[in-house]
């Protein structure tokens, strides 16, 4: 049947994309009003959102910006791109009168469908749109007292445009005349780090109704590791996933089967939490029986696969939505579970549906949630085992427990003893919260550091018990050559370093407060935060990295079952590298370490430009120049007193984006020339120029590979 087309209420700025998988080269051509700057970086997981329907970025912004990256700063990928869509038909009134479609608004697509523009790209947003972040974190400079989670990303956008803001049309739109609301939730609790809730609100702002409505969301998953493979290498990168799907967790996830096996034993999981209106668990259409949450797969670019074959139109696309493979095939039903399991490049598909009418003015909410995890148990990571999945279903379990809040036993009304604040009605996103992390202050020393923390953790009151819970302190270190695994997960290296407890109770080791508790607090140049307990760590390494960390754990609310909890290590996460301290005497003697260098060096990396040597004793100003024994000058190095060697490849290979604190008497070099090119084997001239004196010092280093 024709479609009437909707009225254009507006024009809307969107965007162009190219979708290049066969060669691995994505690029977003953004007008200013589209927002795909923010990302989730309160916890362990890195997702880009964007305010046009989307989330991931098509390695578009890789490496500078995460599409999911988990554990975050590992360099392991797990979404190429994805989005949401809503398909469903148009009728004249609540019966399904003057019915047409079935229309589906795609947020993205896989290329199948691939237009000259890039196809699939149907929803817009206002001119000025951004993304709003807001934060329940009393320090965040986005807090305020609304927010839902530590990182809330707050978007609206609309499906009702044809042509885009530079006059372009919207190739193959059908509008279905929806506005979203989409809210976004992540945490940094260590319970809850590992998943964001994607929260959508969906309003019919036509005049007509809507009928037979699916939403779900599309998501394009790759799970592989940038630092051992880049996604830039060509279409090889994306073909590597096995995928699989949970029908008593509603989760669709994906796996490296075969790609970097031993880098990548994770999961993404795509995992529908509840709607409003709660469908039906079964709902019929037609002669067919379906489940209200439905999970298809597809292979990318296939036209020829019966069950496997990409939607290329709307028909086609809400078939997929309904829960169909192709013809009357479903998961587990017609479609063998074991064929995801053979490495492919995939899309994977997730829906809730069918909401049955939509008036004109009215809403529905559907709320899904993005997982990661690691892989359980030693069963090889290219394997998909029933015990692998332990920690997926563990942590789509705690997503399920952030979205039901009070509704503690999940029935859909409040119990006595439910309604915590005491409104009257089910308040979701509430989780059980450890005391608030503290404030951290790492001072690195030569061959030490010294670590301060504030005491605002002793005044936390749990949001479920209403008492203050606080019970003490864990003091958290990695160790010297942590940062060499290319399977980097942060909070697996960390080792529990010292605790210190409250004393008079059963919780803890009862050890006070005296061994780390100042006479007086301290305050730092340009930091006006009191610390008020130091712990001192020696025999370190200089020029080796490591990570340290303070957290607070409770008592334990034994009333609600609920065990101690302890703050996330990672959010007071401080990256040092121990060394001497700035020496402006001029008679200190300079050096290099290590010298003699080797080019086989366990704590460098495999490459050339992942090598590096420190000069040691600096004054706090100097330029550093180093010669051939024939005088010509190799490399010219400025150091200043916070010098932290960020433009090195190693630190932004292994110190996530040079966050790295040095004490600023050392600087390193990657033995590249002022001509970028590697220095070959030999002995090595360098002088030390003071700038503030003239004064000037003389070494030698030796170079063997």
């Amino acid at each position: 049947m024709k479609y009437k087309l909707l009225p254009v209420i507006s024009i809307f700025v969107a965007f162009g994309f190219i979708y290049a998988q066969d060669n691995a080269v994505n690029k977003l051509k953004k007008n200013l009003d589209d927002d795909n700057s923010k990302y989730t970086n309160v916890g362990n997981i890195g997702l880009t959102v964007t305010n046009f329907g989307m989330y991931g970025n098509g390695f578009a912004l890789w490496p500078q910006q995460p599409s999911c990256e988990y554990p975050l700063g590992s360099g392991i990928e797990h979404i190429f791109d994805g989005s949401l869509w809503i398909g469903g038909f148009i009728s004249s009134d609540s019966l399904g009168h003057n019915r047409l479609g079935p229309f589906v608004t795609t947020g993205s697509v896989d290329a199948s469908s691939v237009s000259t523009r890039g196809g699939g790209f149907e929803f817009t947003n206002s001119p000025g749109s951004k993304i709003i972040e807001r934060s329940s974190l009393l320090d965040s400079r986005y807090y305020d007292p609304d927010a839902v989670s530590h990182q809330d990303f707050i978007m609206d956008f609309v499906d009702t445009n044809l042509v885009l803001q530079n006059g372009e049309t919207i190739q193959g739109h059908n509008p279905l005349g929806v506005a979203v609301h989409q809210e976004c939730y992540a945490w940094n609790y260590p319970f809850a780090d590992f998943f964001v809730i994607m929260n959508y609100t969906i309003k019919n702002v036509s005049k007509k109704y809507l009928d037979s409505v699916y939403v779900g969301l599309w998501t394009d998953a790759v799970v592989r590791n940038t630092k051992i493979t880049s996604p830039r290498t060509g279409a090889s990168f994306f073909d590597k996933g096995g995928d699989g799907y949970s029908d008593s967790m509603k989760i669709a996830y994906e796996f490296d089967a075969t790609g970097d096996i031993g880098y990548t034993n994770s999961y993404v999981g795509i995992q529908f939490l509840g709607s409003t209106p709660t469908l039906d668990s079964i709902s019929v259409s037609g002669e067919d029986t379906l489940t209200s949450v439905n999970f298809v797969s597809w292979q990318y670019k296939n036209t020829s696969d019966p069950n496997f074959f990409s939607p290329t139109n709307d028909i086609d696309r809400y078939r997929k939505m309904q829960g169909y493979f192709g013809g009357t095939n479903m998961y587990n039903k017609g479609v063998n579970p074991a064929d995801l399991k053979v490495p492919s490049n995939r899309s994977v598909l997730i829906t809730d549906g069918d909401f049955k009418s939509i008036a004109p003015g009215d809403s529905i909410n559907v709320v899904f949630a993005i997982v990661c995890a690691k892989k359980y148990g030693t069963d090889p990571s290219s394997l998909d085992t029933k015990e692998q999945k332990l920690n997926l279903f563990s942590n789509a379990e705690w997503a399920l427990r952030a979205y039901y809040g009070e509704d503690r036993n999940r029935n859909g009304k409040l119990d006595p003893g439910e309604d915590l604040d005491g409104n009257g009605k089910i308040t979701r996103y509430i989780l059980p919260s450890p005391p608030i992390t503290p404030v951290v202050k790492v001072v690195p020393g030569n061959q030490d550091v010294s670590i301060y923390w504030d005491k605002r953790a002793e005044s936390s009151v749990d949001p479920i018990s209403g008492k203050k819970d606080f019970e003490g302190y864990k003091i958290y270190r990695t160790e010297a050559g942590f940062d060499l695994n290319l399977a980097e997960d942060v909070r697996s290296s960390l080792v529990l370093l010292a605790q210190f407890d409250s004393t008079g109770n059963s919780v803890g080791f009862n050890t006070g407060f005296s061994k780390v508790e100042l006479k007086d607090p301290v305050t730092f140049p340009g930091d006006t935060t009191k610390y008020y307990y130091r712990f001192d760590v020696k025999n370190l390494l200089n020029g080796w990295q490591y990570l340290f960390s303070v957290t607070a754990f409770d008592k334990g609310d034994p009333e609600n079952n609920l065990a101690s909890l302890e703050s996330n290590p990672i959010s007071s996460l401080s990256r040092i590298l121990p060394g001497t301290l700035p020496n402006n005497d001029d008679k200190a003697e300079v050096g290099v370490y290590p010298n003699p260098y080797y080019g086989s060096a366990y704590w460098d990396g495999s490459t050339e430009r992942l090598r590096k040597i420190y000069f040691y004793n600096l004054p706090s100003d100097c330029e550093i120049v180093i010669y051939t024994l024939s005088g010509d000058i190799v490399k010219t190095i400025e150091h200043h007193q916070n010098s932290n060697g960020s433009n090195l490849k190693w630190f932004q290979t292994y110190a996530s984006g040079g966050k790295q604190v040095m004490t600023g008497g050392e600087d390193a070099w990657d033995l590249i020339t002022n001509n970028d090119q590697a220095i070959a084997t030999g002995l090595y001239l360098f002088t030390v120029k003071d700038t503030r004196t003239g004064d000037i010092k003389r070494g030698k280093f030796l170079i063997i590979k």
